[in-house]
């Protein structure tokens, strides 16, 4: 299949959530694309710049010659009808399902880890108040994690076994774990799965990579 040549128009990696999940995925199967970045938190200009590339307003966003992708999801179900010989998903049909419904719930859920623990991949913060909202969320998160692990562990260290998309939508909330110093064993992971599983996805070399593109991002911003 003759493939046009992809760009991610993606957002800070400091910040953008929504923009790594398909800029690792794309990384660790070997999608050959170009980056471009519009800086955030910018006002109507940021806007202005999204809006040149994305009809949502928001990033990220995926060219594929006259193809248009926005949101994350979208881009990586597309990504995986494209390419069906690598695992997006996983073969097996039950854990298939599974990893569906739990990137799904993330897409649509968890707005007090969003807006309480929000993205910052350079920084180690402060945890702010744990309300119920946000305890809620972080206990669903460490349950989610460690249900796939028990069942997958010996088919891979990721959710599932091997890499997939479900992995891509969680790798944004590993970060927060890691700059607030969230301590998943007082949040139901007394056996460590879920913890053993952040250790995973920081140490891919894809997530090392997008880091290392925070960091200079932000360095480079703070001597201008």
């Amino acid at each position: 299949m003759a493939v046009e040549a992809y760009r991610l128009v993606i957002g800070d990696k400091n910040y953008s959530s929504w923009s790594l999940r398909p800029w690792l995925a794309m990384a660790h199967f070997g999608i050959s694309f170009t980056e471009e970045k519009v800086v955030l938190r910018q006002g109507h200009a940021t806007k202005q710049s999204i809006l040149r590339h994305s009809p949502s307003g928001k990033v990220p966003c995926l060219i594929a010659g006259e193809i248009l992708v926005w949101d994350s999801l979208a881009i990586l179900e597309f990504l995986a009808e494209r390419y069906p010989q690598e695992p997006f998903w996983p073969k097996d049909e039950a854990a298939r399902a599974e990893a569906r419904a739990v990137s799904a719930e993330m897409h649509s859920g968890f707005q007090a880890l969003r807006n309480d623990m929000p993205m910052d991949i350079v920084s180690r913060l402060p945890q702010p108040e744990i309300s119920e909202a946000l305890e809620h969320n972080i206990r669903r998160v460490t349950a989610i994690w460690n249900a796939a692990r028990q069942r997958y562990q010996a088919d891979g260290a990721f959710l599932f076994g091997g890499f997939s998309i479900a992995d891509a939508m969680y790798a944004p909330v590993v970060t927060r774990f890691k700059t607030f110093g969230v301590d998943l064993r007082r949040y139901g992971d007394e056996d460590g799965l879920a913890a053993s599983y952040c250790e995973t996805v920081l140490a891919m070399p894809e997530m090392q990579a997008w880091e290392e593109g925070a960091a200079a991002e932000m360095a480079e911003r703070a001597a201008s």
